[in-house]
């Protein structure tokens, strides 16, 4: 029954993104996976309206901030004001307490509105004054970034990237989806959409997911591609045993949405880019010329042998 469900989230979210179907599955498992998303793109290629369908779809409260160079840190998280009624300061909880948060051009921020992020991110709360308090649960992150070469960006430290789960990159359509678009005026979230789930049918699936089996090949696969990463010299910056849970729950994500309990090579293959490819950083300039890092890793290692 929630196997039906998870299809009427993808169905409901490809008609208002048309053609992107594997962006939104891809989407949909680091949800799943219960990590943040990374959106890197041009601007209007659909960033924001796939951050905003997601939430309607999944029944997710939802709120968007949108980073610029003034955005304050206080701005995002909240802030303490004096009652002069009651002679007491009251907490205001900004828009980060929500359970899906779009960072709108997160890049486009000082680097100290950036980490005020960090905790948010790696421990679902927020520290102010002196006080902790917990973020709604769940709790995620979808941050949207332009490209560093435009104008304007602070680029995000490796430790906020190796926040991020996941980072997809949306593309421009097909001829015939953007021919769509353009008569049926998609591309915005219609008012009609319906949520699909609610909050403890998304968390039974995201409990569901993580329990895919996976052997002892598929867990040596996984290692071998990280180890690789950590002993070329071509890597400057290898993956991380954070990056070697990151493809596990990911693929774990995948085959569940695929309809398979337990995982095979192909899972991996189809996340890895997506998993690792934000979180590698090539050692020379020649190297990086030559295509993905991540395209690197799953040439040089063969699942069968594994």
């Amino acid at each position: 029954m929630l196997h039906h469900k998870l299809d009427q989230v993808i169905e409901q979210s490809s008609q208002v993104l048309i053609g992107k179907q594997e962006q939104v599955k891809l989407a949909l498992t680091c949800l799943l996976a219960n990590g943040h998303l990374l959106i890197e793109d041009l601007p209007g290629m659909g960033k924001t309206t796939l951050s905003h369908t997601l939430a309607k779809v999944l029944g997710l409260d939802y709120s968007r901030i949108q980073f610029t160079s003034d955005l304050l840190p206080a701005d995002m998280l909240g802030i303490n004001i004096f009652d002069n009624n009651e002679q007491t300061f009251r907490f205001h909880p900004g828009p980060i307490f929500n359970q899906l948060v779009l960072a709108d051009e997160i890049n486009r921020a000082s680097p100290k509105t950036q980490s005020a992020l960090l905790e948010a991110m790696e421990e679902r709360q927020v520290s102010l004054d002196g006080e902790t308090r917990p973020l709604p649960s769940p709790f995620f992150v979808i941050g949207t970034q332009n490209p560093q070469h435009q104008s304007g960006t602070y680029p995000l430290p490796e430790s906020q990237l190796d926040r991020f789960l996941m980072r997809i990159q949306l593309g421009y359509p097909s001829k015939e989806a953007e021919k769509s678009m353009l008569k049926t005026q998609v591309g915005h979230v219609p008012q009609e959409l319906k949520r699909v789930l609610d909050i403890a049918e998304f968390i039974e699936l995201q409990i569901a997911a993580s329990q895919v089996h996976a052997s002892d090949d598929i867990l040596n696969y996984i290692l071998k591609l990280v180890t690789f990463s950590r002993e070329d010299a071509r890597f400057a910056n290898p993956l991380s045993p954070r990056a070697s849970k990151a493809l596990l729950s990911s693929a774990k994500a995948w085959a569940f949405i695929n309809n398979r309990d337990f995982l095979i090579p192909e899972d991996v293959q189809a996340i890895l880019p997506a998993v690792a490819e934000h979180r590698l950083r090539s050692a020379s300039s020649d190297f990086s010329a030559q295509g993905s890092l991540s395209k690197t890793l799953l040439e040089a290692i063969d699942p069968i042998a594994a």
